[in-house]
């Protein structure tokens, strides 16, 4: 599949499938909104979550996006990479979170309530280089 015509139908929507690998070689499925920045997936994560753990241990990942009819759908492949978590005080680790919520929703009532959440939820921003895609898409 071009991989342009998979970005595009992708960068339409903002919801999709996360795709890690468990340890036992399985595939570990999460429901996710996403932004993506041409070819990097971005996602807000939580650093204690299994999807999170899993893609620390083995990086391979799979964007799964369908269509709202459901007939039209692509996987991105790529490997990830993961932010380091918020902490309090440090713009280096919030910035990245607020500029996700940016992209998918505009701008926060109270960015100080929104990062004291991100420091409490233990939250990072997980992004996937897009090196692959496949699905189906009309001619």
């Amino acid at each position: 599949m071009d991989m342009d015509r998979a970005l595009d139908f992708a960068s339409d929507h903002t919801q999709g499938v996360v795709i890690a690998l468990k340890s036992d070689g399985r595939p570990q499925a999460s429901n996710i909104m996403y932004a993506l920045d041409g070819p990097t997936v971005r996602i807000s994560v939580t650093a204690t979550r299994a999807k999170t753990r899993n893609l620390e241990r083995d990086p391979r990942a799979s964007l799964h996006v369908t269509s709202d009819d459901f007939w039209r759908w692509v996987v991105l492949e790529g490997d990830a990479s993961l932010s380091p978590v918020a902490t309090a005080g440090d713009e280096s680790t919030l910035e990245p979170l607020r500029a996700l919520y940016r992209d998918l929703s505009g701008e926060h009532d109270d960015w100080d309530d929104y990062d004291a959440a991100m420091v409490r939820d233990q939250r990072q921003v997980l992004s996937i280089a897009v090196t692959y895609a496949y699905g189906q898409l009309p001619d």
